[in-house]
């Protein structure tokens, strides 16, 4: 019997296979239920317009009652978006994907939500603390304990 991780990825990839992902989002892989890629776009007029960001997805065998850890993807063809609340790692300070995630929340209402996050920003600077964030960074940004002022941005 499969788990119900595995039972509610599968029912989300379906959805997506069926019903396609929202505009300027795309799914690049999703070969098992535990890591996925997707491509994201800000469309617009933004501080992001032209630019396509990828984000990653991975999963342990509590989602959904526990948020999937999710970043951007830093390699050499793709880079984290200048954000105040996007680490040069990659690592998102979001609520959503900590204290305030809910099972309710898929990976594609994960995915509009970055999307917007980053189509609302006024400004493209690093957070405050990123070099010394960086230098100390879990592999996994579920094991930071990140602090949530209200968003500003």
């Amino acid at each position: 019997m499969a788990s119900i991780s595995a039972r509610r990825l599968k029912k989300e990839l379906t959805e997506i296979n069926h019903e396609g992902t929202p505009t300027g989002i795309k799914l690049l892989s999703a070969d098992d239920f535990e890591t996925w890629f997707f491509s994201i776009e800000v469309l617009g007029n933004t501080l992001y317009q032209g630019e396509v960001f990828k984000l990653m997805f991975r999963f342990d065998g509590h989602y959904p009652i526990s948020s999937p850890a999710v970043q951007f993807v830093v390699d050499q063809t793709h880079q984290a978006p200048i954000h105040p609340h996007v680490y040069s790692n990659g690592h998102i300070c979001a609520s959503i994907l900590g204290n305030d995630w809910s099972p309710v929340l898929s990976v594609a209402s994960v995915c509009i939500t970055l999307q917007s996050m980053l189509a609302s920003c006024k400004s493209k600077e690093r957070p405050p603390d990123n070099d010394r964030y960086v230098a100390h960074a879990p592999d996994n940004p579920k094991k930071t304990r990140f602090h949530y002022d209200v968003d500003r941005v």
